[in-house]
């Protein structure tokens, strides 16, 4: 062998090595890419059966290529703008689920450790909801007073109000009537029953075991912080498929 001949092929060393770490670093990140991808789309399409709407789901900047095979996640971020807790309309939700573990079973989904949520729901939102339960026909505008911690629904064009304060007592929401009168004469018990029956079944089902942390008025409308601890994901009922990561 000529001294140039293996000159040749020692230079040639760097070369098929900086290829090789090339192709595996395109791999590890085609893999990575493809792993998200699929972990997003079964994440999304496992919370929004618990949370009952078009959601996004972020996995931040955790490796998931290995999480896809151990199906077991640190955390996930949720974040929908049309929840529906009970029978509520266009609730905004930000969420965080932690110690995620998607391994299922005949009678499981998987397992969650904690989780956390911010939620807003609007005067509009709240209106909507009123109007899709049927109540809406004689309500005709919500408005809220942060000072006070209330908020006050115009009936029947404003000929008669109704004021209710929100309030977490324990694990639980309590909506309260503090007004109800047309010109100083008290509604229909009945109507005034309506409206706080769809506020309270809209602001005390959470889902993944969360319980209420605190609620405020504000100019908006509402605004809650939830939060949960460990959690088991029910499997698919009925005519659902059950998710598989």
């Amino acid at each position: 062998m000529t001294h140039d001949t293996a000159s040749r092929r020692r230079s040639r060393v760097p070369l098929i090595a900086g290829v090789l770490v090339i192709v595996v670093i395109a791999a590890l990140v085609g893999g990575e890419f493809y792993a998200r991808n699929r972990v997003e789309n079964c994440l999304t399409t496992q919370f929004e059966s618990e949370l009952g709407s078009q959601i996004d789901v972020g996995l931040g900047l955790q490796p998931v290529l290995f999480s896809l095979a151990t199906k077991k996640f640190s955390s996930v971020d949720i974040s929908s703008d049309d929840t529906k807790f009970g029978p509520a309309q266009d609730m905004q939700v930000q969420a965080t689920v932690n110690d995620v573990d998607l391994t299922s079973t005949d009678t499981t989904s998987g397992q969650i450790g904690s989780s956390s949520a911010d939620v807003t729901w609007s005067t509009g939102g709240i209106l909507a909801t009123l109007q899709e339960q049927g109540v809406g026909s004689v309500v005709s505008g919500v408005t809220s007073d942060p000072a006070a911690g209330t908020l006050k629904f115009a009936i029947v064009g404003g000929l008669a109000e109704l004021t209710v304060k929100p309030v977490v007592q324990g694990d639980t929401i309590e909506v309260q009537t503090t007004d109800a009168s047309i010109l100083g004469i008290g509604i229909p018990t009945d109507l005034a029953d309506s409206v706080v029956s769809v506020l309270t079944d809209s602001l005390q089902a959470y889902p993944l075991g969360m319980t209420p942390d605190a609620l405020e008025v504000t100019d908006a409308g509402i605004r809650m912080t939830l939060s949960g601890g460990q959690y088991t994901i029910p499997a698919a009922q009925g005519g659902q498929q059950q998710v598989t990561c």
